[in-house]
């Protein structure tokens, strides 16, 4: 392997390195607030924290099994699996556009509200966090909140009184979520959870609903459109040497 080559892949690596830690956690931060719930919600959201910690940590043993294989594979020059586990790493942070089993969630204001002259114009950013990670809780591998693809830098907040993604304004109500599962049996199990979700209740609280579709067939999800920004990695200067 010559030296041009070598450098090629120790920069590859670098490149899927730095995806794997950008995508190993999904939850949206939420500002502390006094914890209110009684024991059997505690219970609740205890088994709910722990099925999360597993599926992190499925997430963390296949990324350390592709480690190795890296390492194995680059030993005897070969960049084929770098190439196809740098593309799978782009879908996982939502760098492409994905087609998959899912459901629908619209977001629409209450119709009796608007009928005795109440208006609702917006939506908190509050209530998307939590929605989106009992999502996330239920094991949704995809998610795009008025055609806005999220992912873990997503930064939901409001800004002067309305509700921001990314940058992009949630300005009119109803707008859709579309959420694609890893397969069929995986969107059938979010359709049947997010038909009691504790989120959509809290919307109801707020004038709003939360309607769940069930779509026939599969449903596409826009790449996210905004550059991603890695802190703290630079590309290594070649003329200052490494392992051969």
């Amino acid at each position: 392997m010559d030296k041009k080559k070598k450098n090629f892949s120790f920069t590859l690596i670098a490149i899927v390195i730095g995806f794997m830690i950008a995508i190993q956690f999904r939850t949206v931060k939420e500002p502390e607030v006094r914890d209110t719930r009684d024991t059997w919600q505690l219970r609740d959201d205890i088994l709910k924290e722990n099925e999360l910690q597993l599926k992190l940590i499925r997430e963390v043993q296949s990324h350390e099994e592709k480690i190795a294989q890296y390492e194995t594979e680059l030993k005897h020059g070969k960049e084929q699996v770098l190439r196809e586990t740098l593309d799978e790493l782009k879908e996982e942070a939502g760098l492409t556009e994905v087609t998959g089993y899912g459901i629908i969630l619209s977001i629409e204001p209450v119709m009796e509200d608007i009928l005795i002259g109440k208006t609702v114009s917006n939506v908190s950013p509050d209530l998307l966090k939590r929605l989106v990670n009992e999502l996330n809780m239920y094991e949704a591998s995809h998610i795009a909140i008025d055609n806005q693809r999220i992912i873990n830098t997503t930064v939901i907040r409001d800004i002067n009184n309305e509700t921001k993604i990314d940058g992009h304004s949630i300005k009119k109500l109803p707008f859709d979520i579309m959420v694609i599962a890893e397969d069929a049996k995986g969107a059938e199990k979010l359709y049947n959870r997010m038909q009691v979700s504790k989120s959509a209740d809290e919307f109801f609280v707020d004038n709003l609903r939360v309607k769940v579709i069930k779509p026939e067939g599969k449903i596409t999800i826009p790449a996210y459109q905004n550059s991603i920004r890695i802190r703290d990695m630079k590309p290594e200067d070649p003329e200052k040497g490494g392992n051969s």
